[in-house]
């Protein structure tokens, strides 16, 4: 048997080095192994890719979410994109983790030591957003239902003490008022009938974009559907239906945040307020994309 170097199989199948070595690495390349620090891959191997039947999407970087996701890959686009949407949209809810502390806890499941008091809610919610979003990129390409929305919720919220409170509802629509920035929402009786209402006229969009989706977004906040968790759900929604139609997703960060408020305030007199915003979070991301050799 012959055996050549990453790089050969690199330049021969026109894969990133960086992606044949994580193959190696997970038994991936049948025959492969380690002599040191250097791997030898049988000459007449073949990729992963090839020796699958079918790919889960026609979108490269759901394929890729996907594959490292349930090869528990740590350090690739996976690994980069729970912890930065996962850091990001709970501390624009107010969680006082840090970017360090959320790594911390996706790598390891465990707290590390701390100076300060850590507010156990921030924990729980930290590790219920690592399952939403591995439930929205395994559903990526199923329609977006109400159910769906409502098991997204349910994920978030699930062991919070919010959860204890009989009339908090986890998992379904709120029972009581609510505001969001001052401003008045869907009254609790009416919530369940807008909710059909603007996903039906979504889901009549045949090739969505990213301004039908941002749209929808605007629509979900507004209604607030839920009694706490609806910015957190409603970005989880927003970069699912960007795996699911193709679309380059975007992650609001601390820098982004105040415009994204504005964005949604004006969203009825000025929609470049929003999209623009989304769209720098997207050139962002994209950049993260073309680190990762992510082809969209």
């Amino acid at each position: 048997m012959k055996y050549i170097s990453v790089a050969e199989f690199s330049k021969k199948w026109n894969i990133p080095e960086r992606t044949v070595r994580n193959y190696c690495a997970h038994g991936r390349i049948n025959g492969s192994f380690l002599t040191g620090k250097t791997y030898n891959i049988p000459e007449d191997a073949l990729p992963p890719s090839k020796e699958s039947k079918k790919k889960f999407s026609k979108n490269p970087l759901l394929n890729k979410l996907k594959e490292e996701k349930e090869m528990k890959l740590k350090g690739g686009i996976y690994h980069r994109t729970q912890i930065d949407l996962t850091y990001n949209s709970n501390r624009i809810e107010g969680s006082r983790l840090t970017l360090d502390q959320t790594r911390y806890i996706f790598e390891t499941n465990t707290v590390g030591v701390s100076k300060e008091s850590i507010n156990v809610d921030d924990i729980i919610e930290t590790t219920n957003h690592f399952r939403a979003i591995d439930l929205i990129i395994d559903k990526a390409k199923s329609k977006l239902t109400e159910s769906l929305i409502k098991e997204l919720h349910f994920l978030l919220k699930s062991g919070t003490s919010d959860s204890a409170k009989d009339w908090f509802n986890v998992g379904e629509y709120k029972k009581l008022p609510n505001e969001v920035g001052g401003n008045e929402t869907t009254a609790p009786g009416k919530v369940a009938t807008r909710m059909k209402e603007i996903l039906s006229e979504y889901n009549d969009i045949e090739n969505k974009t990213i301004e039908d989706i941002i749209a929808f977004h605007y629509q979900f906040e507004i209604i607030h559907p839920f009694q706490d968790g609806n910015g957190r759900v409603g970005r989880l929604i927003m970069f699912k239906e960007c795996l699911a139609n193709n679309v380059i997703p975007f992650i609001i960060d601390e820098e982004l945040k105040l415009f994204y408020y504005r964005g949604l305030q004006e969203w009825e007199n000025i929609r470049g307020y929003l999209l623009d915003t989304c769209l720098t979070a997207q050139d962002n991301y994209n950049a993260i994309l073309k680190y990762f050799e992510i082809q969209e």
